[in-house]
C-alpha cells in the first residue's frame, strides 16, 4: 500500500504513463527491500547468560567486567550492515538471596535506564526445591528458576505471530528453547534465526539441529571485546537518577 501510493503520486505529479505505474513499483519495491533494515530482536536467558560469564570469570579473572555490561551495546555490535536492533529483552527471575538480589536489580535498573524502550525485562520466579542427599538422605533445599523457558517460547512466537520482529536472536544453549526455533524457521521461513552461545556455554544438541539448516550457533566466549566495550561506567546518573555498580564486582 506504502509503495503504490508512492509511485501513484509521483506519477500524477509527472504526467507518467500507466506502463511506469507498473515498471516502477516493481523496481522500487525491489529498491526498498535492498535498503530496509531488517528488526533484529535478542532474547536473551539471563540464567543462562549470567552463569555462563560466572564461569568464564572462573577461568579468566577478565570476565569479571562482563557482569556490568550495556546489554543493548553488546548486541549491537553483533549486527550486520543491515539490520538494526529491534529490542533486547532480557528473561530472568529474582533471586532468593537478598545480597543477589540486589546485585541483579542494579544491573537491570543500569540497563532499563539507560536504554529506555530498547531494554525490556520479563521475570519468572524461584521457587525451593527440596531434594534428598545421595549420601546422608537428608535434605536439600535448592533453588530452581520457573517460567523462564516458557515466556520466552511464547515470547519469540508472539513477535513472529505479529510482525514485530524480522530476526530473532536467541542467547541460550538451552536446549528446552529448540522446540519454538524450529517452529519459527518451519513456519516463518522469512524470519531470521541465530543462536548465541554465551561465553562458556555449548551445547552439540543445539549445534547438531542448527547444522541442518546450515547454520553454526555464535560463540560469545569468542568476543570479549564486544563485553569490554559494551562495560558500563561505575556510577551512572541520568535524570536526577544514580545507580552504583555492586561493590563484588568491581
Amino acid at each position: 500500500m506504502v509503495i503504490s501510493t508512492i509511485i501513484r503520486t509521483f506519477a500524477l505529479n509527472n504526467k507518467a504513463s500507466p506502463y511506469f505505474l507498473v515498471w516502477s513499483k516493481s523496481r522500487l519495491r525491489a529498491a526498498l527491500i535492498l535498503f530496509m533494515k531488517t528488526r533484529v530482536t535478542f532474547y536473551i536467558d539471563g540464567f543462562n547468560f549470567y552463569y555462563g560469564i560466572r564461569r568464564s570469570k572462573g577461568s579468566d579473572p577478565k570476565w569479571k567486567r562482563a557482569y556490568w555490561i550495556d546489554m543493548v551495546k553488546l548486541c549491537s555490535q553483533f549486527l550486520g550492515e543491515n539490520q538494526e536492533l529491534e529490542k533486547v529483552i532480557y528473561f530472568t527471575a529474582t533471586p532468593l538471596s537478598a545480597e543477589k538480589s540486589s546485585r541483579q536489580s542494579a544491573f537491570l535498573n543500569a540497563n532499563k535506564l539507560i536504554n529506555g524502550v530498547k531494554f525490556e525485562i520479563v521475570r519468572g520466579r524461584y521457587l525451593e526445591k527440596h531434594i534428598s542427599c545421595p549420601y546422608c538422605h537428608g535434605d536439600i533445599s535448592r533453588p530452581e528458576e520457573k517460567k523462564t523457558d516458557v515466556n520466552i517460547t511464547v515470547r519469540m512466537i508472539a513477535d513472529c505471530v505479529q510482525g514485530k520482529t524480522d530476526s530473532v536472536a536467541l542467547v541460550s544453549a538451552d536446549t528446552d528453547l529448540m522446540p519454538p526455533i524450529e517452529f519459527i524457521h518451519q513456519n516463518y521461513p522469512n524470519i531470521g534465526v541465530k543462536i548465541y552461545f554465551p561465553p562458556s556455554n555449548y551445547n552439540s544438541e543445539v549445534r547438531d539441529t542448527l547444522s541442518h539448516w546450515r547454520k553454526k550457533p555464535i560463540l560469545m566466549i569468542k568476543s570479549f571485546y564486544f563485553f569490554d566495550r559494551a562495560h558500563m561506567p561505575n556510577s551512572i546518573e541520568i535524570n536526577g537518577k544514580r545507580i552504583v555498580k555492586p561493590q563484588e564486582w568491581i
